[in-house]
Formats: structure tokens, sequence, C-alpha cells
């Protein structure tokens, strides 16, 4: 597993997973701002750019992050955060070992699956795949996603590094994910955000996670859609990882 770190390692590790088509750079803002307090490491998911093998399953990255976990930081961390693909190996992580951190943040995860939408991905992609090397087209997509302008060049250079079977996968991976039942067995502190504009299997994935995870804190920003809280407005996504860990 390919990543970039900021922080020193003496201190607590807060562990930021980028969304799907996205890479570390989703919480590169996040990173700087938190790194005088903590140690952030921002993971490269399978099949990404600048990742070092190609994505097979939500499953197999939460393995590679929780061995990774053990070997670097003695097997535990303070947070587990993650975006949309990232937050659905957030949460795979949680499922697996109840006390691998203290703290959790849950952005815009759907876990409700799509049977539909996961058969309908591999022939858009098969037929419409070149289109994401177009500049104005990639433009035009950018735009969709509402994301921050000076993300843009970034987006563009890793988009089209992403090989077509790997963006088929992960896609048809993230529609098809639910949640597993061990996760009602965690000891974090989970909050679930997402935008009060996303689609509604987003905003229903959120009551879907509270009914599983004891304790869970939900919040729903006004006006914001998918993935906006923590590319668009990374200072106010440090002050709710703050606040979350407890170290405001």
């Amino acid at each position: 597993m390919n990543y970039h770190e900021f922080g020193s390692k003496d201190r607590e590790t807060i562990i930021l997973l980028h969304g799907g088509g996205l890479s570390w750079w989703n919480y590169r803002k996040e990173a700087e701002m938190l790194q005088s307090d903590h140690h952030v490491i921002l993971p490269v998911l399978d099949g990404h750019a600048e990742s070092d093998r190609p994505f097979t399953s939500i499953e197999d990255n939460a393995s590679e992050i929780v061995e990774f976990i053990d070997e670097r930081c003695s097997g535990k961390v303070l947070m587990i955060g993650g975006l949309s693909l990232g937050a659905q190996i957030a949460l795979e992580i949680l499922s697996r070992r109840r006390d691998i951190c203290r703290c959790a943040m849950i952005e815009s995860a759907s876990v409700i699956p799509s049977g539909l939408t996961g058969a309908l991905i591999g022939p858009a992609f098969g037929s419409g795949y070149g289109l994401i090397k177009n500049r104005r087209f990639a433009r035009l997509q950018f735009k969709s996603l509402r994301m921050d302008e000076a993300f843009f060049e970034d987006y563009y250079r890793d988009t089209c590094r992403i090989a077509k079977p790997d963006m088929i996968a992960f896609l048809k991976a993230s529609v098809s994910y639910s949640l597993n039942e061990s996760l009602s067995e965690t000891s974090a502190q989970v909050r679930a955000v997402a935008g009060a504009k996303e689609k509604r299997g987003i905003l229903k994935s959120l009551d879907a996670i509270k009914q599983l995870v004891p304790g869970c804190r939900v919040d729903r920003f006004p006006g914001l859609y998918h993935g906006e809280f923590s590319i668009n407005h990374p200072e106010r996504c440090v002050e709710f990882i703050k606040e979350t860990t407890g170290t405001v």
C-alpha cells in the first residue's frame, strides 16, 4: 500500500481514506492543517493513481489497512475517516476489529446495495471510458462534482491514470456494499455525515449506519452535495475531526 504521511510519528495517528476516482489529495488540506498536532496518513486506495496494485474489493483494501496499522501503528490509531468509497472501507475496517481506533468519521457512505446500478456500470464504461482523457469532458465532469477549482489538475491527472478495469471494479464494489453485522460491536465513537443535498440512497445509508452502530451520531450538512464537506470545506472538516477526537 502506498501512502502520504504528515506530521511526527510520535503523535497520535489519524488515517483518512479518499473517495473513489480521487486520490490522497482529497484530504491533503486537512492533513496539512492537522500535522502540527497529529501524525496523519493518507493511503492511496488500490486501483487509483499512485497505487501499487489493482483494485479487487473493499474487503481487500480493508485488510491491507488493518495490516498496515498492525505493522506501523502498534495495532491502534486515534481516528479512521473516509469519504464515499473510503468511508465504506473505513466501515469494513471497524467491522473487522472493534477497538482498532477510538473515533471514526464516515462521510457519504452508501451501504444500501443497488443491483441495477451495478449491472449498468460495465456497459456504460465500456463505451465511454475513453472520454475521461478528453480535457473538455473532464472539465464538465469535474464541474458536476462541485469540487473546488483548485483540485482540477489533480483530478484530471489522476483520473487519466485509472485503468478501465480498476474503475469498473471499484464502482461496482461501491454500489454493492452492505454493512456487516459485526460493525455493531465497534468500540469506536462513530460519526456519520453527509450533505443534506445528497442522493436519497446516501441519506438512507446514514440511518442504516446509525441503527446498527451503538451511539453513532449523524450529521446532515445543509446546502452540501456529495463529498463537499471534506473536499470544499477543509477548515470545517478539521474542526469536526478535532471535536470528534477531543483535541480541540
